[in-house]
């Protein structure tokens, strides 16, 4: 008889922990509200230090310009972006009903929010409903930054993200940093928790989120972050505590999937400009927007180009014209292609959205243990026994447990052979091509050869004498991954 899916394992614990519990309604919300969230999109947060660029990349992520990017008070708390058929905001106060609050938007700008009077300590959160083909997998959740100097502004975060007992109510995590701070890397360790269920690297993605800024505004200023990116995904501390570190121009991202007509214009009547006039422009910002200077655009236009491209992208978006870009719509993808954006969103889905039912299924089993802990019963016995055999016995947590143990070094291996164990573990991606190292068009039939050349290499290793203990029960497991992979192959 085949083993149930660990989703299906984990929604029968929960079904029976809300019969074990249905004379406790507090005890029984909590876990209905667990049940409903597994049926929910993946929740993902993005949090970093101030003026790190968390908006501008939700914006980004979106396509649309929807979350506040200024420091005003929205900025301040924990907003949620879901997908919904008509725009709405609700607020969430501390104590109190939820509410609907009143929005709108100037032109083309971010949503507008009216809190109506409701100090900034009595909000518990923003839910923003908006159409969007973008969220529809995905809830974005931004935060306020870390690191702010109002204290209670950091501490909302922190709370958020790493409550005292209960599991965070985010799946995985967007970090994002402009370089790796001390303040970064305490953050990262106090959301990773210690426990088999718990947060683990696999669920956070590191990001350089304005490396057009690195480099002082070069065009090869990106070539520079993903160099710099690739050395922090080397650093010891820091790959066990994110699954990998990725540079992203947020900004240029944000601009490239929100275009507009008439800003392809301007961009258009700089680059015919004189060639040495227009390079003495883009040397400065100060330059660029110099009121003296009797050119078209004028002065206006030129500011509201540098508020919404940095004078790295207007220089991008010269090179590009000057290549022979000449559709608006192409040279949008080709700020987008050129931001790190396309990369990041294929990561996320390979990295969270695959893992769905893994992030999903830890939280509840998170949120069961917390019940079982502050209102232990005797009927409560076999409900905690089937908790402990769903964590020992699903494969998907074996898996999790070493990629963990693997990445903070509690398990050591060659480095080649610790490469592909977290490689088939899948560090990479679950899909059988990217345990195995190969692209998603690969013929079955190599990918199933390839598979079966893994299960046997790490079987050898599993079973040799040479092999320590840590290194043959770390074996055990890859095996027991390239088996899952060649039964999900077909023959």
């Amino acid at each position: 008889m085949t083993a149930p899916s660990l989703g299906v394992a984990v929604r029968g614990v929960l079904r029976r922990a809300i019969e074990v519990y249905r004379d406790s309604p507090e005890a029984s919300r909590w876990l209905q509200h667990h049940v409903t969230r597994f049926d929910e999109p993946l929740r993902l947060a993005i949090a970093g230090k101030v003026k790190a660029g968390k908006s501008t990349l939700l914006n980004a992520l979106v396509g649309e310009e929807i979350a506040p990017t200024d420091a005003g008070e929205c900025t301040r708390l924990v907003t949620w972006y879901s997908n919904g058929h008509r725009p709405g905001v609700t607020l969430f106060p501390t104590q109190g009903a939820p509410r609907q609050l009143r929005i709108h938007r100037e032109g083309q700008g971010a949503l507008q929010i009216d809190l109506e009077g409701t100090p900034v300590e009595a909000v518990d959160r923003l839910v923003v409903s908006w159409p969007s083909t973008s969220l529809r997998a995905t809830t974005l959740i931004d935060t306020p930054g870390i690191g702010s100097l109002s204290l209670e502004t950091s501490e909302r975060t922190a709370m958020f993200l790493t409550p005292e007992e209960s599991p965070t109510a985010a799946d995985a995590v967007l970090y994002l940093m402009r370089h790796l701070h001390g303040t970064d890397v305490r953050f990262l360790e106090s959301f990773h928790d210690q426990g088999v269920a718990k947060a683990a690297p696999v669920n956070t993605i590191a990001v350089l989120s304005r490396a057009d800024e690195i480099g002082v505004g070069r065009l090869d200023a990106l070539t520079s972050a993903g160099r710099i990116a690739d050395r922090y995904r080397r650093d010891e501390k820091l790959r066990g505590l994110a699954q990998t570190v990725i540079a992203v121009a947020g900004l240029l991202a944000h601009t490239g999937r929100t275009l507009r007509q008439d800003e392809y214009k301007a961009l258009t009547t700089l680059n015919a400009l004189p060639k040495a006039e227009l390079e003495g422009m883009l040397l400065t910002a100060d330059r660029f927007v110099r009121p003296d200077q009797p050119v078209d655009p004028p002065t206006e236009t030129r500011l509201r180009l540098l508020d919404r491209f940095g004078l790295f992208g207007v220089r991008l978006s010269m090179h590009l014209l000057q290549e022979g870009t000449s559709d608006p719509a192409v040279l949008a993808q080709q700020l987008v292609e050129r931001s790190g954006l396309d990369e990041l969103r294929k990561l996320l889905a390979a990295q969270f959205t695959e893992r769905r039912d893994l992030l999903k299924a830890r939280s509840a089993l998170l949120a069961v243990e917390l019940v079982l802990r502050r209102e232990p019963r005797p009927a409560a016995s076999q409900l905690a026994m089937e908790v402990e055999r769903v964590l020992a016995g699903a494969h998907e947590f074996a898996e999790l447990r070493l990629l963990t143990d693997l990445r903070t070094q509690h398990v050591k291996l060659p480095k080649d052979v610790q490469d592909e164990a977290e490689r088939l573990l899948g560090g990479d991606g679950g899909a059988p091509a990217a345990r195995l190292g190969m692209s998603g068009e690969t013929d079955p039939a190599q990918v199933r050869s390839a598979a079966l050349e893994a299960l046997s290499r790490w079987q050898r290793r599993a079973e040799s004498p040479l092999s320590g203990r840590n290194v043959a029960d770390a074996a055990r497991v890859v095996v027991r991954s390239c088996e899952g992979m060649l039964a999900d192959l077909p023959r």
